[in-house]
């Protein structure tokens, strides 16, 4: 592939996509189930922050397990993806108000008052171009 096609993304810009993005994919795992959910998120520093009511997602932080969260972009030509992977804690009330700091509110129901943090162990980015070639082998829908 030429260095043009196929480009990792710094620490800073990996960062900087987290920070204009809101919404995420989050997988973990709760026993032997794998698991991918949609949330919305905020960066505060170098941690990721989103709020949950009970269930999967906080069971799977009180188990401890490894998480994985990921962003993608796209447009017509390329396309970038951010992967973090670390371990995710429930935020105790005296660090919960972190939250009130960071654009994080609930999109869905009013009662997500858990807060949980993603202490990032590894952030890696890639930019890339699409080729799409069938894209181009479509009739033109325009009359």
């Amino acid at each position: 592939m030429a260095d043009d096609v196929d480009v990792e993304l710094t620490q800073d810009e990996c960062w900087e996509l987290l920070r204009t993005h809101e919404l995420g994919r989050l997988a973990f795992t709760v026993l032997d189930e794998q698991h991918l959910t949609p949330v919305n998120y905020a960066v505060d520093g170098r941690t990721l922050l989103f709020r949950t009511a009970p269930g999967s997602k906080l069971l799977a932080v009180a188990l401890g397990a490894q998480v994985a969260f990921e962003i993608d972009e796209l447009d017509d030509d390329s396309a970038v993806s951010v992967v973090v992977r670390g371990r995710a804690r429930h935020l105790p009330e005296d660090e919960a108000h972190r939250a009130e700091n960071v654009p994080l509110r609930p999109w869905v129901g009013p009662d997500k008052y858990d807060v949980v943090e993603i202490a990032p162990e590894v952030v890696a980015g890639r930019r890339f171009q699409l080729s799409r070639p069938w894209l181009h082998l479509r009739p033109d829908s325009t009359p």
